[in-house]
């Protein structure tokens, strides 16, 4: 077989894989959601799963790097609409935590994976977006919008407010309503940010 055969076969195995253990884990949980039954809906066997993932903690773990990256595209969406750079940061940040309400997002990410993969402050996504927060209020502060601080502390301290809001709502009784809270002390949190004007 040759490489790029092969290759394509190995990306195709995780697909269904990642394919199957979505659905599991967001109808069922990670816990509920049997290995055997992921691997026989994706037409697979353990052996597959373990070759390609190392175990079910690593599936969950490639199951959220995927939802994480779609996370990220929804959220770059809301910060385009808008029509300046502060805007679109702000509606960046409040999309991330809007999205707690979806339910596969709020079960798989905001639930279980902190449950079973720890603090998600410190997935490999988030430095990805930590880098990517630093870089937009660099921006800000260059144009004047926010008020000289080191970029990097705000930035933290921004994805840390934005991260605890929606693990707060995915974990509320009721999320519509605390949501509304969250977005609220947000706003008013961020808006601290801005350089003062004459």
């Amino acid at each position: 077989m040759a490489a790029g055969q092969r290759a394509r076969m190995m990306e195709e195995t995780r697909a269904k894989l990642i394919r199957a253990a979505r659905r599991a884990f967001a109808e069922q949980g990670y816990a509920a959601a049997s290995m055997d039954e992921l691997t026989a809906a994706a037409g697979l066997t353990r052996g597959a799963l373990y070759h390609n993932f190392g175990d079910k903690k690593g599936l969950l773990r490639a199951v959220i790097e995927q939802l994480d990256a779609e996370m990220v595209a929804k959220a770059r969406i809301a910060r385009e609409r808008e029509d300046t750079p502060w805007l679109g940061f702000l509606a960046e940040c409040i999309a991330y935590i809007e999205l707690a309400l979806e339910p596969e997002i709020q079960r798989v990410v905001l639930l279980d994976g902190p449950a079973v993969l720890g603090d998600p402050s410190q997935w490999p996504g988030q430095n990805a977006c930590l880098q990517e927060t630093t870089r937009a209020i660099e921006a800000l502060i260059a144009s004047g919008t926010v008020r000289p601080v080191d970029a990097e502390a705000a930035a933290r301290l921004v994805n840390g407010a934005a991260l605890n809001a929606a693990l707060w709502v995915a974990a509320a009784e009721d999320p519509p309503a605390v949501l509304a809270s969250a977005v609220d002390a947000f706003r008013c949190l961020v808006s601290g940010l801005l350089a003062a004007r004459d």
